[in-house]
């Protein structure tokens, strides 16, 4: 790779123009990136995009924008449905990828790219932003000075109403309230109290095309703390967390992307005792672009804020919920979930 990182994007939908407006701003605050490609299914559709978002390069495919030797990173921007497919794609030409969540519809999947990826040296990240914002590291950070004593206990819920969308309702496309939303829940929890998980139960409502529209999700953990989890496609809700400790509890604003937390003691349960602002940011996308950008300087191949054990721990609870529902998507030969130690039964 050369000194400025050229990024290159497959997919030129809403959350494409998102990490578009994020490499236009670190691009401007000097940092050694550059807006380099945009591959679509249709050149029109790739120029249309390029010329709005100021792109240097279109494609009309994808395998003509990985043929391209000046593509260092690729983001993928597409539906979960079809990662696995595209991430082979850019290890078998060589290309690093940083690639949306959720990384791939199950766990079997993950594992097939992993694989490949270790094989052929290319490095690979799930785009999971919150692991590698600073508000993850603040919110430890707090937690292990005993700032509410003890945690023991652990709220979160993420519902947007978008469950008109096709990629959330079409089970062909890996749609559901759980991968697009669920996931950031299910991570938060994993960043507070870790992954030594001993039982999960669940109730969910499903949608007419059979994926699911609303779940709640309750975590046992092996040490004895709880979270209780909600995510919807059905209605918006607040996005908080609320985590309970001893002497008090600490409340995040927002799951996928805080911008404030505030501390209570046990006595004071109206008026937060301290407020702590996150750093200002230009989407929250640019710490993913940083760690890669990192990476590819240092030769890493997987990042550490996001490694792909917790890429593949996060995918086997996933597989865990979808198999209380009963829910496989149609590109699933078998189900995958008959070994789950974690369901509830």
């Amino acid at each position: 790779m050369s000194c400025i990182m050229n990024v290159a994007i497959l997919g030129a939908g809403a959350i494409a123009r998102s990490m578009c407006c994020t490499i236009r701003g670190m691009k401007k605050n000097g940092r050694p990136v550059e807006l380099y490609a945009v591959a679509s299914r249709s050149q029109e559709k790739a120029d249309a995009f390029a010329k709005e978002e100021g792109v240097l390069h279109a494609y009309g495919s994808y395998e003509a924008m990985l043929a391209d030797p000046d593509v260092h990173l690729v983001y993928i921007a597409t539906p979960h449905s079809h990662h696995a497919e595209q991430m082979k794609m850019c290890i078998h030409a060589g290309k690093a990828i940083l690639c949306e969540k959720a990384f791939t519809p199950n766990l079997h999947q993950a594992e097939e790219v992993l694989a490949l990826a270790r094989e052929k040296g290319v490095y690979i990240a799930e785009a999971l932003w919150p692991r590698y914002m600073p508000s993850r590291w603040i919110i430890n950070d707090l937690l292990a000075q005993g700032v509410i004593g003890e945690p023991r206990m652990l709220y979160s819920n993420l519902c947007y109403a978008i469950e008109h969308k096709e990629r959330i309702m079409d089970p062909k496309l890996a749609g559901g309230a759980l991968l697009d939303l669920g996931v950031y829940v299910l991570n938060f929890a994993s960043m507070v109290f870790g992954d030594d998980i001993v039982r999960i139960n669940s109730t969910v409502e499903l949608m007419d095309t059979g994926v699911d529209r609303t779940e709640t999700i309750t975590i046992k953990y092996r040490d004895g703390k709880m979270a209780q989890l909600m995510a919807s496609t059905a209605f918006n809700s607040d996005r908080r967390c609320v985590v309970y400790g001893t002497e008090g509890f600490l409340i995040v604003d927002n799951v996928n992307n805080p911008a404030w937390v505030e501390i209570y003691d046990k006595d004071h349960r109206d008026t937060p005792i301290r407020r702590i602002q996150m750093p200002e940011q230009i989407t929250g996308y640019e710490y993913e672009v940083e760690a890669c950008l990192r990476d590819l300087q240092s030769g890493n191949l997987e990042p550490c804020e996001m490694p792909h054990e917790q890429t593949k721990m996060l995918l086997h609870q996933m597989d865990a919920l979808r198999a209380i529902w009963h829910i496989k998507f149609p590109f699933e030969d078998k189900s995958p979930f008959t070994d789950m130690e974690l369901i509830e039964r």
